[in-house]
């Protein structure tokens, strides 16, 4: 036996210091937890989403595409229905969002009689040009945002939406 003895004192200061660290610790674990967990886990940010639309089909009008898309959200997984406007520049294709940069609208090609050869908004009368540029004057305060596009098996496919590179 050794002879340093323990005082009472000194056997409750080491008792509560151990359980209120395992108690402290019970309570950071979780938050630590819920900070790197999204961190760690793999994004599939960069894959495209195949669409019925046959890129043989698509020309230099604008036509809209609807794509549907599995989305999780924490421990809910639903599928999402988006479109884009789809044209041929050459023989680059590209998606515009049709989202509008105003109140979020959706944006109709050709939606305004008086200006049939550009984007229209009808909530506020917010105009676009071909390229997703927004019309001065006009109450959107930025162009169209952009999808990545690319040609899969002779079918268009969406990517991620990015800023517009074509203003």
């Amino acid at each position: 036996m050794s002879n340093n003895r323990v005082s009472r004192r000194q056997f409750l200061g080491y008792t509560l210091t151990g359980v209120g660290g395992f108690m402290a610790a019970g309570m950071l674990m979780p938050m630590v937890r819920f900070a790197v967990d999204p961190i760690l886990q793999q994004h599939d940010a960069g894959d495209y989403v195949l669409t019925d639309q046959a890129v043989a089909d698509i020309t230099e009008e604008p036509v809209r595409v609807d794509f549907t898309f599995e989305q999780v959200d924490a421990w809910y997984t639903s599928e999402v229905t988006n479109s884009a406007w789809v044209y041929k520049e050459g023989d680059k294709l590209i998606a515009l969002s049709p989202v509008c940069k105003h109140l979020g609208c959706t944006v109709n090609w050709g939606g305004d009689p008086e200006n049939p050869t550009q984007f229209f908004c009808p909530c506020h009368a917010g105009r676009y040009e071909k390229n997703g540029q927004n019309i001065a004057g006009t109450p959107p305060l930025g162009p169209l945002d952009e999808y990545q596009v690319q040609e899969q098996d002779g079918f268009v496919a969406i990517g991620a939406v990015r800023e517009n590179t074509l203003v």
